[in-house]
């Protein structure tokens, strides 16, 4: 058995107490400063407001101003923060953190610079602890899985990622379970770029729902040709991102790939795609899901402004991007959908 200290209590870190206390394991589930009516509602219920189904017997539920007094003996920390939640983990729980235990994060998405490199969030992570002289193994969870189907025990396959394959292999033994299936890898810049690029793009999927629904109205049937077409362009503009990336490993694709397709089927991004494709602009979209937080508009917007800097440099060709760029440009500057349809067709 092993102390496992999840710090979150969003949706994907809490349904990750399900494997974790399903495993035998101690398991305490600790809330952000944002969190404190979650708690008080699982410690009134053992149940997650967002949930239809009650946490395992034993898992233990604690605000963050407890975080001091539980942390001492975990064996590892499950970040389970959004994106939003990255630098606030990096200022204000990293340096709380006990030295070597590792932390295991399900943040995804990825952080550009002015050259158009694009760190993901362990990289981030990292040089907060190198400024702090400190040592914490840094991992990610990557791969096509959504909070409430993990809960249901859903068959579920995902990647864990991290530059120690003995931590990752420990962390496995503690979390997998006869529903959750773990892959390990040690190229973390593979597997989280692959999973927090298929966020913009499944929008871009999603727009083609909106596009048919204003065409022939919200009742109509489903086109699957459309969201298939996009979907292969999608796939398509990932691998050229993830080589230049110099993460273009089969592999990694696959995860990304999986993680698109569960991400078109359900969620946020589903929607704000939907609202776009009908015809509003951003700003409609978003006072229509008001209080929802959508990451894949800042992951897609910092690709985006990445691209361009690499090819200003000569080091990316615009033209593999055009629906990236597309997506973009309805973001940023409002422009009306209008899928570039002949910039997908190739010759071979």
């Amino acid at each position: 058995m092993r102390k496992i200290v999840i710090i979150g209590s969003g949706m994907m870190g809490s349904a990750l107490a399900f494997p974790a206390r399903e495993n035998g394991n101690e398991v305490h589930l600790v809330g952000t400063h944002l969190d404190w009516d979650i708690i008080d509602t699982c410690r009134k219920t053992n149940r997650h407001p967002k949930f239809v189904r009650d946490f395992p017997a034993g898992v233990q539920y604690h605000h963050i101003e407890e975080l001091d007094a539980v942390i001492p003996g975990a064996d590892f920390i499950i970040c389970g923060v959004s994106s939003f939640g990255v630098e606030w983990f990096r200022d204000e729980i990293l340096p709380r953190l006990q030295e070597n235990v590792p932390v295991i994060s399900v943040t995804k998405g990825l952080w550009n610079l002015p050259d158009g490199t694009l760190l993901t969030y362990p990289d981030i992570w990292q040089q907060k602890l190198d400024e702090l002289g400190k040592h914490i193994p840094l991992n990610a969870i990557g791969g096509p899985c959504t909070s409430y189907e993990l809960v249901a025990h859903d068959q579920t396959e995902v990647s864990f990622c991290g530059r120690d394959m003995d931590i990752l292999r420990m962390l496995k033994s503690a979390m997998a379970t006869g529903y959750y299936h773990i892959s390990l890898s040690t190229d973390v810049v593979g597997v989280e770029s692959a999973v927090a690029l298929k966020n913009g793009y499944a929008l871009g999927i999603a727009l083609t729902i909106g596009l048919n629904q204003k065409e022939f109205g919200l009742d109509s049937e489903l086109h699957f040709n459309s969201q298939a077409a996009v979907f292969g362009q999608s796939v398509r503009e990932m691998q050229k991102l993830l080589d230049l990336q110099g993460a273009g490993d089969l592999n990694n694709l696959v995860v990304g790939a999986g993680d698109l397709y569960v991400t078109v089927y359900g969620g946020r991004t589903r929607l704000i795609g939907i609202l776009l494709g009908r015809g509003l602009d951003i700003d409609q979209a978003k006072a229509e899901l008001q209080g929802v937080t959508l990451e894949s508009l800042v992951v897609a917007g910092r690709v985006a402004e990445a691209v361009r800097a690499k090819a200003a440099r000569g080091l990316a060709n615009l033209a593999d991007y055009p629906l990236l760029l597309h997506i973009d440009e309805i973001l940023t500057e409002k422009k009306p959908v209008d899928i570039p349809w002949e910039k997908f067709t190739f010759e071979q």
